[in-house]
């Protein structure tokens, strides 16, 4: 099958006084048409800045430095701000952190949305309030015809949240690209929007990469992860596959952090340390300072290797029947 989103060696820098912050540097894979991908890894390794060089939002001093983003047979990096501007929004969105950070406060729910359809093409007002009723209901709206004059502030989180939703689908895109769109919301609304999602896009057949620094929440809806670390990705595969067997001491770790693992009364497990900062990453392998296994070979940067259906970087992966 081809894939609809092919990223290859991607690297997005931020230029500073202080050198080269490599937020994203060799990021490649792969995401099939109807396919959910959970980005992972903790807070700065580098998978926000990864969902904006996708859709080309990196502003300066970062600017994506080598790499190809092929979509739907189009290197999206190539692309000059024009061309960008007909697919982004159009048959590729993204769904933001923060809604009230997305939706303008002054404009009603109608205008925004009416906003977003006529950027990419003219349509008359009755039609656009045919197609902000539909995408509201799909989301889980109720009244949504009765919900179109309100603002952002009348609706509570997670309606909010709802919102920038239903504006991402509006042009029935190829690929959402999600950032931790639940972060901010309870952990009842959470559950609710992740079980909407997962009905959204195996109806819609849209593809989805979720970002997330939860594997739990990734877990439950994507169909592969990918780990990220200090603007790489250490291990991906089959969602199941590393769920099961982690061969990356990375990804062991995250998940042996997880409360759910840990039996009440017993200290939670924790990984070591902090992340390096991305302008004096060690030499070698990043995550080398914090590692149980690195030795001496370490000293060299892993090459990424496939281990079956898994890709990872790692001098020393675990074994295959680790738990």
């Amino acid at each position: 099958m081809t894939p609809l989103l092919e990223v290859t060696d991607l690297a997005t820098h931020f230029l500073t006084r202080a050198g080269a912050m490599k937020a994203v540097d060799g990021v490649s894979f792969q995401l099939a048409p109807g396919q959910v991908l959970g980005l992972v890894g903790e807070s700065g390794s580098g998978k926000t800045v990864t969902g904006f060089s996708l859709l080309r939002l990196i502003e300066p001093p970062g600017r994506i430095v080598r790499g190809a983003i092929r979509f739907e047979g189009q290197d999206l990096a190539a692309l000059d701000e024009r061309a960008m501007r007909r697919v982004r929004g159009k048959r590729l969105s993204m769904v933001f952190q923060d809604p009230m950070m997305t939706l303008n406060p002054v404009l009603t729910i109608l205008q925004q949305m009416t906003l977003a359809l006529r950027a990419h093409g003219r349509l008359p007002l009755p039609r656009i309030k045919d197609r902000c009723v539909e995408v509201l209901t799909l989301v889980g709206i109720p009244g949504a015809a009765g919900r179109l004059d309100a603002y952002p502030h009348e609706f509570s989180g997670g309606m909010r949240q709802r919102v920038a939703i239903a504006i991402a689908l509006l042009h029935e895109p190829s690929l959402i690209v999600a950032d931790e769109p639940t972060t901010a919301l309870d952990v009842s609304v959470q559950a609710q929007i992740l079980a909407e999602m997962r009905d959204l896009v195996g109806r819609l057949g849209t593809s989805l990469i979720w970002i997330s620094h939860d594997l739990a929440t990734v877990s439950s809806l994507a169909d592969r992860i990918a780990v990220m670390y200090a603007g790489r990705i250490v291990e991906q595969g089959p969602t199941s596959q590393l769920l099961r067997r982690p061969r990356h001491p990375y990804t062991r770790g995250l998940l042996d952090s997880l409360p759910s693992r840990t039996p009440p009364g017993r200290e939670l497990p924790h990984i070591p340390g902090m992340m390096p900062s991305l302008l004096a990453l060690p030499p070698g392998c990043a995550y080398a300072p914090r590692c149980p296994r690195a030795d001496a070979r370490c000293a060299a940067a892993p090459e990424p290797t496939a281990l079956g259906a898994v890709v990872l970087r790692c001098h020393h992966p675990l074994e295959a029947s680790a738990s």
